[in-house]
């Protein structure tokens, strides 16, 4: 993915409970503008998620390049699931939703994927070469699956079954906070399926994201696996600099 000169895109995280964006410096990695977020509508129709994906744009003055992450595997824009949308998008080109709500040069990707990306480039997982896995920990779980530095798009490693259940379903931090587990039960269940993951595919660093990366301290240490777990260095704001960084470099999936 080339660069040029350009030093800065706006980025739009859209999430199953809220929808962010922010102006970055593609430079640093790092956010050049305040974070404004909104809650994700519901339900959350295509046209009423484009309506807030607008007004972000339009608060913001923004005319340029746009990237947004999206909650589902993308491919050639066109949304192939919904695990925590609306089903509605199921089949909808969401490049094309986007672009006539906002009236940008848009480019969407998987939200883990963004994140992966992101981190490779500026964060935990930078000059790591084998094998990566990233995991956003949210609404439900997110994977971004990278080999020396290179995006595998589209893994949904969250919905690998594990005890009979989907295993974000158990495992994320929205089933942290909807069942009012402590950190230390939590952690149990993640290192299920960490151990679980690291079972089927053997990397060489885990990376995890998502809201609760930002308390990395209370759970990370509980984690007894082989693999080594780093926290996600751009915390929360992965997606939205690897959303920017998709559309800078025209990244397709």
């Amino acid at each position: 993915m080339p660069r040029t000169s350009t030093s800065t895109a706006f980025g739009i995280d859209i999430g199953g409970s809220g929808i962010k964006g922010a102006v970055v410096d593609l430079e640093k990695g790092d956010l050049a503008t305040e974070r404004v977020k909104y809650l994700t509508p519901s339900p959350s129709t295509p046209a009423a998620v484009a309506a807030v994906v607008a007004r972000l744009v339009k608060e913001a003055g923004w005319t340029a390049e746009l990237g947004v992450t999206f909650p589902a595997v993308i491919k050639n824009g066109v949304a192939r699931s919904a695990a925590n949308v609306d089903k509605s998008w199921i089949g909808t080109d969401v490049d094309k939703v986007l672009t006539d709500s906002t009236h940008c040069d848009v480019t969407v990707l998987n939200d883990a994927d963004a994140a992966g990306i992101a981190e490779a480039r500026f964060g935990a997982a930078r000059g790591v070469d084998g094998v990566v896995i990233l995991l956003t920990f949210g609404t439900g779980i997110g994977s971004a699956f990278l080999l020396d530095g290179q995006l595998v798009p589209n893994t949904e490693l969250g919905h690998l079954e594990l005890d009979g259940h989907d295993a974000e379903t158990k495992a994320s931090s929205a089933a942290k906070d909807n069942e009012g587990l402590s950190y230390k039960h939590w952690a149990k269940r993640v290192q299920r399926y960490l151990r679980h993951v690291e079972n089927l595919f053997t990397p060489d660093l885990f990376v995890v994201g998502g809201g609760v990366s930002k308390h990395a301290d209370k759970w990370v240490p509980l984690l007894e696996i082989s693999t080594p777990v780093k926290p996600a260095q751009l915390l929360n704001n992965a997606g939205i600099v690897g959303a920017a960084m998709a559309a800078h470099e025209k990244f397709t999936q």
